[in-house]
């Protein structure tokens, strides 16, 4: 479970940042360095609830592939064994969701990360976000 023999940036960048979910539902990868990422997601009709704002599930998703991008910066592949996620505001259709996920800390098989999720150009929160990581030596 070892990334390919390459740049590990790259491997975040290209490999989990374009995973098949990511793709499917728009999610692109913005900025990667190590520990770091940024990821933004437009919303779309389909990623809204019945109320016309953004749906928990894009907003989880968007905070997810931000961590997973992050915690596949260092070199060995990683996998998030939980996420924690509060929701403090809504976005709408249109609107560009940002998610940052840095590193809080890194041990050798687990690392604790956060994520927060914001409409482009707002400084409010949208969402914040804590996940476990699983780091495969």
């Amino acid at each position: 479970m070892k990334p390919p023999d390459r740049d590990p940036l790259e491997y975040a960048r290209e490999t989990v940042g374009r995973d098949p979910m990511a793709r499917h539902l728009g999610i692109e990868v913005l900025e990667v360095r190590e520990g770091f990422s940024r990821v933004a997601l437009t919303l779309k009709p389909e990623h809204l609830n019945a109320l016309g704002r953004a749906h928990g599930i894009a907003v989880f998703s968007v905070a997810d592939q931000a961590m997973a991008v992050a915690a596949n910066s260092l070199g060995v592949s990683a996998l998030l064994l939980e996420v924690k996620l509060n929701y403090l505001n809504g976005a709408s259709e249109g609107e560009r969701l940002v998610a940052e996920a840095r590193a809080v800390e890194v041990k050798r098989k687990i690392g604790l990360w956060s994520a927060e999720i914001r409409v482009e150009g707002r400084p409010e929160l949208v969402a914040v976000c804590q996940g476990m990581s699983y780091h495969k030596a």
